[in-house]
């Protein structure tokens, strides 16, 4: 540790001359050049050094020897206000992938760790893509290590390589055509469900939309509805099994107009529903005080296909088969985007770029045609 004076071009303008420097240690064993601020006499430099000295001085054997585990749970707690319920669930989630990690000591922490871990996620058979959100989480927890407890992990991280398989196929994205929603619909004679997978089907909502959904949601009028709610189930000690949050992102916040046939539906099931005792607007359209719940929507679609023989989809697989629907009627990307709430055309294009095979062979024909 030394103070120095600066040279006089150095100088700040109001006289600042004086600095104190050092190299100091990180907690994973590395060092790091320290210069501090400047002061203006050397008294005040020789000050701020000692208070800097008992302040690294201080730093407690727990830090030192911080375990994955110690970080996982200092993260999680550094997040828990500062991201939504649906994020903090997702961390908890994640933290059995890193469990074999939870024992080895961020300062020793080396690239036969990280292949380690690797192999072990490759063992579990999932998709590349979801391998590689694991892995994206995984330098986001080293990040947080290196900006708030000064761990270096540039030798290691250098090194760590993305999850690739070129040999893997792509997976078959489900959907309905608009063929099979009409069978499947045909079997359904209750008019709150009729209803709500026709909303699925036409509006291409996510689940926690759907289940957000209340009357004051719905225009009449002018024949549309608006997301502005999400519906999240819970796990815990939570008085309800669902929270109310936000939707996904800014961009899921819209206003879809509906079709006729929705639209008729819906009137028919506002009739229905005003004749139950206390209702009143503020009602989930499919529910009452409490929106209906995961698993009776999801034993209905179940009955629903086996009794219309078509194939089993999962609930949001409506919101591919609204996809395909609207890029099938020559629906442009953006109408695409907007209208399912994407923040990003890219998000649009990557997920549904298969289905505007038919426009881009369109496009061919005009220039043929042109020729």
């Amino acid at each position: 540790m030394a103070v120095k004076l600066l040279d006089k071009n150095e100088w700040t303008k109001d006289g600042r001359k004086w600095i104190f420097y050092d190299y100091v240690k990180n907690l994973d064993g590395s060092r790091r050049k320290y210069k501090s601020k400047k002061f203006f006499t050397k008294t005040e430099a020789l000050k701020a050094e000692r208070e800097f000295l008992t302040i690294n001085s201080e730093r407690s054997d727990k830090d030192c020897n911080m375990t994955f585990k110690d970080l996982y749970t200092l993260f999680y707690a550094y997040k828990e206000d500062k991201v939504k319920y649906t994020t903090l669930k997702t961390y908890r989630d994640r933290e059995k992938f890193f469990k074999d990690l939870d024992n080895v000591k961020l300062k020793d922490f080396n690239i036969e760790h990280f292949e380690k871990w690797k192999k072990q996620i490759n063992s579990y058979g999932y998709t590349t893509n979801h391998k590689n959100h694991l892995f994206k989480f995984f330098k986001e927890l080293l990040n947080f290590a290196t900006k708030w407890y000064n761990f270096n992990f540039t030798a290691t991280y250098n090194k760590m390589t993305n999850f690739t398989d070129p040999n893997e196929m792509p997976k078959e994205m489900l959907f309905f055509t608009y063929d099979e929603f009409k069978k499947f619909i045909s079997v359904e004679e209750d008019i709150l469900f009729k209803t709500l997978f026709e909303t699925l089907y036409y509006c291409g909502l996510r689940r926690g939309e759907l289940r957000g959904l209340t009357w004051k949601d719905i225009d009449f009028d002018n024949q549309y509805l608006s997301i502005n709610k999400n519906i999240v189930a819970t796990q815990g000690d939570e008085k309800k099994p669902y929270i109310v949050t936000t939707p996904k992102t800014k961009s899921s916040i819209r206003n879809i107009p509906m079709p006729k046939v929705l639209v008729e539906d819906m009137k028919k099931l506002y009739e229905v529903s005003k004749k139950h005792y206390g209702f009143n607007d503020d009602w989930y359209l499919f529910g009452d005080t409490d929106p209906i719940t995961n698993g009776k929507l999801r034993h209905r679609k179940n009955k629903n296909c086996e009794l219309a023989e078509v194939k089993q989809i999962r609930i949001h697989d409506f919101r591919h088969s609204c996809a395909s629907l609207l890029i099938n009627s020559g629906a442009t990307i953006n109408v695409v985007a907007k209208y399912l709430g994407h923040t990003k055309i890219d998000e649009t294009l990557n997920t549904y770029s298969h289905l505007f095979k038919n426009q881009m062979n369109e496009i061919v024909n005009i220039i043929d045609k042109l020729n």
